[in-house]
Parts: C-alpha cells; sequence; structure tokens
C-alpha cells in the first residue's frame, strides 16, 4: 500500500513517536493523603498511646466459643500540672442494630466510667504524667445477643482538677 507523499522513514518515525508518548506515560502513580498533627500542652493531656485509636472505627470482635463479645482494649498517655483528672461519658454508650441494644461497660484506669465525673488520675500521678489502661465491653442482654450490625459511639470527656489551697 501506498500513501502519497510518504514514504516507510516517515511511517517509521510516527509510529515510534506514538510508541514512545504511550509508554511514557503508562508507569505512573500518584497518591494523595491527608497529613496532620495534634501536639498536646505539657500542662494537660490525655492521649492515646496508639493515635490511630480514636481516628478509626474500632471493632469488638465476636467469639464464636463462647458467644460473647471480646472488650477493646488500649491505653492513654494521661498527664496534668494543675491537679487530678476526671472522666465521665458524654452519652450512654451503647451499640444498636435499629431493634436490639447492646450496653457497654466503659473503664478509664480501674475506674467504671459514668455520665457524672469520676477521678479516673489521682494530682500525684497526673503531675508526673501517667499510662492507664482503657476498657471497654459489653454487658450481655437478658436474652443474650441477638444477631445483626451493630454501631454505636463512645464519648469520654476529661477534665483537669484545680488544687484546692
Amino acid at each position: 500500500m501506498h500513501f502519497p507523499g510518504c514514504n516507510i522513514s516517515h511511517l517509521a518515525v510516527a509510529a515510534s513517536l506514538a510508541l514512545w508518548v504511550q509508554t511514557g506515560y503508562a508507569a505512573r502513580e500518584e497518591h494523595t493523603f491527608e497529613v496532620s498533627v495534634s501536639i498536646p500542652t505539657h500542662d494537660f493531656y490525655v492521649l492515646p498511646v496508639d493515635p490511630g485509636f480514636v481516628e478509626r472505627e474500632q471493632q469488638m470482635n465476636w467469639n464464636l466459643v463462647n458467644g460473647t463479645l471480646e472488650p477493646l482494649r488500649t491505653l492513654f498517655d494521661v498527664r496534668s500540672t494543675s491537679g487530678a483528672v476526671s472522666a465521665r461519658l458524654g452519652h450512654e454508650p451503647v451499640l444498636s442494630n435499629g431493634r436490639d441494644l447492646i450496653a457497654l461497660n466503659v473503664i478509664f484506669n480501674n475506674q467504671p466510667l459514668l455520665l457524672t465525673n469520676t477521678v479516673v488520675v489521682p494530682d500525684t500521678e497526673a503531675n508526673i504524667g501517667y499510662r492507664v489502661p482503657l476498657l471497654i465491653e459489653a454487658i450481655t442482654p437478658d436474652a443474650g445477643f441477638s444477631a445483626g450490625e451493630y454501631f454505636g459511639s463512645v464519648q469520654l470527656v476529661f477534665d483537669a482538677s484545680f488544687p484546692m489551697h
């Protein structure tokens, strides 16, 4: 086949140029992600040791052998130079599937949390900094656990107390 005004060398150059342009962009990758930092004051902080703990959904695992939910466990670093640290729940912690509820016990530094303030780290330990456990466990309903997909949230509120003089 013959193309007017075109010879074999022009076609070869055009084909190699097209191949070069095509392969030049075939290996490109791009990644975009968010970066942030929260730098606490040295006077007061209550931070999870694993910063991703509060940033991602936590899953309570179902134990098939004994028919219970495995508790969530993590550690927090706590410091308050102005006095003891108290904590409370922001709302009742429950999991729901739209019909059924599963109540949760929330225990911070071995202190069960309620909707009212409870001292969780005394001033002597809070002043120097302290690492404490958080435990969240399901309360087995009277009728047992019902099948379903459950979701909920736990809100922890921490306050620094000021020492009495």
